[in-house]
């Protein structure tokens, strides 16, 4: 998406702000919900902002700073029903609410009211240049006056930093009204002025290219932008393109749907780069004016995702429909907001059900796999990945991870001879990813086995990525190599990294026993015990560590003594 014009950030600024920084003269009784809806505000959590700052307005319902800050959390909520009654209250003049205006406009659009709105605008409301100046236009379509219509975004694109705004929007009318070629000339810079290639603005110009009987072209378009990895509309289109069917031209089929349009479009030039919230009620609306519009009901459930609100974003990606080319990203986004809610019982459901219903697509078995093994069901997420792989048809790099992530649930169900294959195919691939060199040169030295490989392995993988997990396998590599002295110097540096793991104090500990520091050895042992180790048996062997230490403990495994310290090597 193009920038933000300049002019349009510091409104933005102000709006969000509001949230959480404006002052509000506030009564006494008033205090309480205000507070607690602040609170709420500051974690996203709108549905509790929303009642709370409800609350508030009951004993004081002018106070501007709070319909403000109730108004965001209902839009942001999608309490349309409530947030339009108190932008009435609110009322959009020049000095009013900048987002209860926008509300108003809205709601007058989406009942056909285009004369209404144009009106509200010339009576003069808060709202920026860019906004106020895309409303009208479009509001001029839904009049019928696309001559006007026209003069009007021509005029939006001489604003400084609102060229790519203004020019996308012209386009999409134009093309709406039945001039493709027009539209044409703007998408490919033939008119004079370059439009940046954004995904929905590839996605209209194909239809366009169709609509002139130029699928061939639209073709090259989007595998010019896109290459051969395209996400499922695109991959769509590009299928029907192929097949010679002229497509429909349903980017923008009214002057509504280039409303919806004009929201999506500041959110996505938002998106990231301004306050979550503010984005988020840019969403809203352009999925309030097109309840269709699934790039902004996915914006809108990535959004919630990416604040914590999980219950909600799943409700946001449910609204994909089923024959929409998008509605198994929808599932798998809906799978990943049911795993982080800790549903996981749901989540599994979702993925198994996608399993059933498109059985050939390996992104569903990745996924799948990936969740069973975050679950530890290692041997079903096993089979999962085999299917996966089955179906990918592709032996290149990019396939590294899916080898990766069977090779660990084949170690973690005993099956060594697949799991090394597996690991050894994902080097192969790539080799130089430090997470495998470090699973496969670990897994070696925990079975005392290809030692100096598995050494450089590891040194390799430090050398690339030096975190604590990585620099841990280091250390105990040197010291089932018996260079104890080593070993000290890398466990140190883990523990430096993750200083409360109970994994890495506990090698800490043996390294130290092992180089004849075995107060400090039995020091890390404690702390390793307090930092509640991950299964019980583990958490057996170090009291017994620290019982009789751990020569005894290695004897009773019947696994070999601790070596003669070898002298220490310069790194």
């Amino acid at each position: 998406m193009p920038l933000l014009p300049l002019s349009f950030r510091p409104v933005m600024l102000v709006a969000g702000l509001v949230l959480a920084l404006g002052p509000a003269p506030l009564s006494a009784e008033d205090a309480g919900a205000y507070l607690a809806g602040r609170l709420a505000a500051a974690q996203n959590d709108y549905r509790a902002a929303s009642d709370y700052y409800a609350r508030a307005l009951t004993t004081d319902g002018t106070n501007r700073f709070l319909q403000d800050v109730a108004l965001i959390s209902d839009i942001a909520l999608g309490n349309y029903d409530r947030a339009l009654p108190l932008a009435k209250e609110m009322g959009s003049g020049v000095d009013g609410s900048e987002i209860g205006a926008l509300m108003l406009l809205s709601d007058q659009v989406q009942r056909g009211d285009f004369a209404g709105a144009l009106a509200r605008l010339d009576a003069g409301t808060n709202t920026n240049e860019l906004i106020s100046g895309l409303f009208r236009a479009w509001a001029l379509v839904g009049t019928g006056q696309m001559s006007d219509a026209t003069a009007v975004f021509d005029k939006v694109t001489e604003s400084k930093g609102a060229l790519s705004f203004g020019l996308y929007h012209k386009a999409l009318a134009l093309a709406m009204v039945g001039d493709f070629e027009g539209a044409d000339a703007i998408f490919s810079g033939k008119s004079g002025a370059p439009i940046r290639g954004t995904r929905r603005g590839v996605l209209a110009h194909a239809q366009v290219l169709s609509q002139l009987e130029r699928n061939a072209d639209a073709i090259e378009l989007i595998d010019k932008v896109f290459g051969p990895d395209l996400d499922p509309a695109m991959a769509d289109m590009r299928k029907r393109l192929e097949a010679g069917e002229v497509l429909p031209f349903t980017m923008v089929k009214s002057a509504t749907d280039g409303l919806a349009e004009v929201f999506f479009t500041v959110a996505g030039a938002l998106n990231g780069d301004g306050i979550d919230a503010i984005t988020l009620v840019y969403a809203r609306l352009g999925e309030y004016l097109r309840p269709d519009h699934v790039d902004a009901i996915l914006m809108v459930a990535g959004l919630l995702e990416q604040q914590g609100q999980y219950d909600l974003a799943t409700a946001a990606y449910t609204r994909i429909p089923k024959d929409d080319p998008a509605f198994v990203a929808a599932e798998l986004g809906r799978a990943g907001t049911l795993m982080r809610a800790d549903r996981v019982d749901a989540a599994l459901e979702v993925l198994e059900q996608l399993s059933r219903t498109h059985p050939e697509l390996s992104d569903v078995w990745t996924t799948l796999g990936d969740t069973l093994r975050s679950q530890e069901r290692y041997g079903e997420a096993a089979k999962a990945y085999d299917k996966a792989l089955e179906l990918s048809g592709k032996d290149d790099k990019s396939q590294w991870f899916l080898y990766y992530a069977r090779g660990i649930s084949n170690e973690r169900t005993k099956h060594w001879d697949r799991a090394e294959a597996d690991l050894r195919k994902a080097l192969e691939l790539n080799p130089d990813q430090p997470q495998v060199l470090n699973y496969l040169g670990y897994s070696y030295v925990e079975k005392n086995e290809n030692l100096d490989e598995a050494l450089s392995m590891i040194e390799r993988a430090v050398a690339a990525t030096p975190d604590g997990y990585i620099i841990d396998s280091l250390g105990w590599a040197y010291y089932r190599l018996g260079r104890y002295d080593d070993a000290v110097v890398q466990m140190e540096r883990a523990i430096e990294f993750m200083p409360v793991d109970s994994l890495v104090n506990d090698h800490l500990g043996d390294v130290y026993w092992a180089a004849g520091r075995k107060r400090e050895a039995e020091f890390q042992w404690k702390r390793a015990l307090s930092f509640k180790p991950e299964t019980e048996q583990e958490a057996d062997r170090i009291r017994r560590k620290l019982e009789v230490g751990l020569d005894v403990v290695l004897a009773d495994e019947g696994a070999e003594p601790l070596k003669s310290a070898l002298p220490a090597h310069d790194n």
